[in-house]
Parts: C-alpha cells; structure tokens; sequence
C-alpha cells in the first residue's frame, strides 16, 4: 500500500512538473498575442495582475503568519527587493524578445542560464571549478563566440535572460519561502512603480488596455493566472519528485521554446546557429555530468540537478 502511494506520489510529480515546464515553454504563444501591446506595458499588467491571484491565494490559505519567514531570514526583506528588480527586468526582455522575433535567443538564455549560474559562483562566491566545470564553461564560452559570429552581434537578449535569471535565484536562495510568499513580495514590491506606470499611459492616452479589443483585456488580466499556475504546478512537483528529476524536466523549457521560435514563428535557423546550439549542449551534458559524479562521491545518492522556476 505504502508503495503504491509512493508510486502515485511520484506521477503526480512528475506530471505536475512536466506541466509546469511545458507551460513555461508555451509563454512565447502567449506574449505573441500581445505585440500590438508596448513590452512595458505587458510587463505591468503581469506584475499587477500576479500580485493580486497569489495575494488571493495566501487569502484562501488563511495564513496570518505567511510573512514571518521573509522577517526571520537575514536582509529577507532586501533581498527579495533585489530578486524583483532582476526578475522584472528578466520579464521585460523576455517579452520583448518575442515580440520582437528573438524567441529562439530568449530559449538559448535558458539554456545557458545554468552556466551562468556556475560562473556566478565563482566570480561572486569564491567557488572552485571541477574539471568537467572548467570544461562546460570553454564550451559555454565557445558557443557565444560562434553565435556571436551568426547573429553579426553579441547574443545580448540570451545573455541578459540567462544573468538576471541567476541573479534571481542568487537572491533568492538565502530566503527560505515558497514559491506563492516569493511571488507575493517580489509583485508587492513592484506593485506602486507598475501602477503609477499605468496611471501615467493611461493619462497620456497610450495605454492599450481598455482601447482595444475585449479579447486582449482579457489575456493581459489573465497573465496573473499565466504566472501563477505554473508556479503551483511546480511547488507540486518539487515536494514528490526528485531534484535529479525535476533538474531533468527543466530543460522542457527551452526546448519548447525553440520549437516555437522555430516551427511557429518560423525565425532562422541556420547551420552557424545551430552549431552555437550544439556547443550549449554538449557544455549542459559535461555540467550535468559533474553533477552527478560529485553527489555520488558525496553520499552514494543521486544528484540534484539545478531546477529553477523559469521566468
């Protein structure tokens, strides 16, 4: 019986994360619909919007005392102000780069986001890099010098994702809160700057919402839901699967994300590209790699892989 409650468990999990990435993966759709619509003004809606679904939802959990693991934590506070500015600015370029027809470089930001995070342990932590570390980061290296050469252009949009998504997760990784607390402080924080944005395009009469079609009102309103869901399905996943797993499920995302850029949107895909591509890859198979070999060397357990909430 145990057993078979553990196997349910794990499904779950692992549906529910699969589902959270996949939707993660399916953004590009979404913000499509919205071009019409000033990324700035997108990026509002969605802080607004966010803050009031997770405020409803720590309302319906009826926890007074959601906050005071943001109070116990040292600098909590300050430091999930910090997580916001990047994570506002991570939502910004994101839905200007697919609005712009950059979707396959938004995906390779996601892809590299976890070298990133390697090479910020080191600059700002002090770490030391492994063999297989030092060799992931000449490939990471080496395929933005490649895709440097295709795009005419330093991968600007990919590298600016992949650096304020590991600043995020830096951030955030001295506060010890779930996902709906983190989201509830980080779009509080914003929450005065978005409004007085709108007040101000709406004084000026640039704002789209409430001038346009019912159709896109309601998408922008729905973006709370579309930051929220996947957030929830995550928490799900993460307390019934592995790490090594959801590290696994991670990579959904940008692959999703390509496919879109590439099948939908039907953005250029040419072979130096695609080589950029590949030397990604094969430094994410040498990270993950490491992973493994050194949590086994630790304590003969499997290894946790880097699993962030994807932006």
């Amino acid at each position: 019986m145990t057993d078979d409650l553990e196997a349910h468990e794990v499904r779950l999990g692992t549906a529910a994360g699969a589902s959270a990435y996949a939707l993660w993966g399916l953004f590009p759709l979404v913000f499509h619909q919205l071009e019409e619509v000033a990324p700035g003004e997108i990026l509002v809606h969605r802080i607004v919007w966010s803050f009031l679904v997770v405020a409803g939802l720590l309302g319906l959990r009826r926890d007074r005392r959601w906050f005071l693991p943001v109070r116990r934590a040292p600098h909590g506070l300050r430091q999930l102000t910090l997580a916001a500015v990047a994570i506002a600015g991570n939502w910004l370029v994101y839905i200007w780069a697919v609005n712009n027809d950059h979707v396959i470089e938004a995906a390779l930001g996601y892809y590299i986001n976890p070298l990133i995070t390697v090479a910020l342990g080191v600059l700002v932590l002090g770490e030391h890099l492994r063999r297989l570390q030092r060799l992931a980061l000449l490939f990471g290296g080496a395929s933005v010098a490649v895709l440097t050469l295709a795009y005419g252009r330093v991968p600007w949009i990919a590298l600016a994702l992949a650096g304020s998504f590991a600043t995020y997760g830096y951030l955030k990784k001295s506060v010890p809160v779930d996902a709906t607390t983190s989201l509830a402080v980080e779009t509080a924080v914003l929450l005065p700057v978005a409004l007085l944005a709108l007040a101000v395009r709406h004084a000026q009469g640039d704002a789209a919402f409430l001038d346009g079609s019912t159709g896109r009102d309601v998408l922008l309103v729905s973006l709370g839901v579309v930051t929220a869901v996947p957030l929830l399905l995550f928490g799900t996943a993460a307390r019934r699967i592995p790490l090594s797993l959801l590290g696994l499920l991670q990579y959904l995302t940008p692959t999703m994300q390509l496919l879109c850029g590439v099948v939908v949107f039907r953005e250029p895909m040419p072979a130096e590209r695609l080589a950029g591509f590949g030397l990604v890859w094969v430094a994410l198979v040498l990270l993950g790699t490491d992973a493994v070999r050194s949590l086994r060397r630790a304590r003969g357990d499997e290894v946790p892989m880097p699993a962030p909430e994807p932006a």
